[in-house]
């Protein structure tokens, strides 16, 4: 084959530290933005991003020249940078370590899309450790409940 052909769409999912509800309402918005330019930068393509006062989805495209954990080092570092200038929260903010991180067949995208938009529904009595822990066993993806929210 002559040419190489990729369609890598992922799904992240991270918190605040601690799942602290900081990200408030009105924030949220610019910070999307902000991340959306963070992916554009690396010539990604942000479909949707999303989340709670205490967490955030992503839905994004990447090249295969990318390293995804340097993608999301930068995502996380450069956001968190933000909102610490922004000084909007009177506390010094950060994401939790790590993060969940999915691959999307094109298929799936609109359901993703609708998930992360619908969020704010979606966590009517269901919280984001429970939501978290049904991601990573619908993604066969092993963990240790005792260490994940450390």
């Amino acid at each position: 084959m002559g040419s190489t052909l990729t369609n890598l769409i992922y799904h992240v999912v991270f918190s605040t530290k601690g799942r602290e509800p900081v990200l408030v309402f009105g924030m949220r918005d610019e910070l999307y933005r902000y991340i959306g330019g963070i992916v554009r930068v690396d010539n990604g393509i942000l479909i949707e991003v999303g989340g709670m006062a205490d967490h955030i989805h992503i839905l994004m495209k990447l090249k295969p020249i990318h390293k995804f954990s340097d993608v999301m080092q930068k995502i996380k570092g450069s956001s968190s940078k933000w909102i610490n200038e922004q000084n909007r929260l009177g506390v010094k903010f950060r994401w939790q370590d790590g993060y969940g991180a999915f691959t999307v067949s094109e298929s799936q995208v609109p359901v993703v899309v609708k998930y992360i938009q619908n969020q704010e529904k979606h966590h009517e009595g269901f919280s984001f450790q429970s939501e978290f822990e049904l991601l990573l066993e619908r993604h066969n993806v092993e963990y240790d409940a005792e260490f994940i929210w450390n």
